[in-house]
């Protein structure tokens, strides 16, 4: 069984939370907020939060994918197939990384604010879609947005795939949260460039 303070966030974020109950007496973690302070207490969090897109009020997975679309349209004159699979093969477990540690110090498994998760996966679909034109963008776009948000069939599946975790219980619960934060999202992706070569091969 872990000690609370194997539950509790690192040393260098302590001062910035509140303080940790002992959840093995039956207590709770009490949530955090994240704003613009919390952003800027810790580089993962800078990254979970997609520089700041994942703290709108509403919706933020759609603007967390607004924010990778426009990132991937800005890199792309630089970026070659290559340059975007070694960008993507270190985005994955850096986002892992971020989301897991983020949603730690949050006290919350799933947070909305995290949105690394929605940029990853998005820029995934993007490379492999490219070249394509404005509208398949969008409809790429569409569609991503639609099987994250909705979660229908094999996306709801990796979705509820961890949500019985009690992670502040568990030796190893924030590093499966971390897959669990990303799973769904590249389920998500897959689903969608699945539809979206179905309609390239018939249309």
């Amino acid at each position: 069984m872990a000690t609370p303070q194997e539950s509790a966030p690192d040393s260098d974020f302590q001062d910035s939370l509140p303080t940790l109950p002992n959840w093995h007496e039956g207590a709770q973690l009490r949530a955090v907020r994240a704003n613009g302070r919390f952003l800027l207490t810790h580089p993962a969090h800078v990254l979970a939060l997609g520089l700041g897109s994942g703290l709108s009020p509403k919706a933020p997975g759609t603007v967390g994918t607004l924010w990778a679309w426009a990132a991937f349209l800005v890199l792309q004159p630089w970026m070659t197939e290559a340059r975007w699979a070694l960008l993507l093969a270190i985005a994955l477990p850096v986002a892992w990384w971020a989301g897991a540690l983020t949603a730690k110090h949050l006290h919350n498994s799933d947070p909305r604010c995290v949105v690394i998760d929605e940029i990853v996966a998005f820029w995934l679909v993007l490379w492999l879609l490219m070249p394509a034109n404005i509208w398949e963008q969008l409809a790429a776009f569409g569609l991503f947005r639609f099987f994250d948000a909705v979660k229908p069939g094999p996306v709801g599946w990796a979705d509820r795939l961890y949500e019985h975790l009690k992670p502040a219980r568990a030796r190893w619960g924030w590093t499966k949260v971390g897959w669990g934060i990303l799973l769904d999202d590249l389920v998500a992706a897959f689903c969608t460039l699945m539809l979206l070569a179905l309609w390239r091969y018939f249309f």
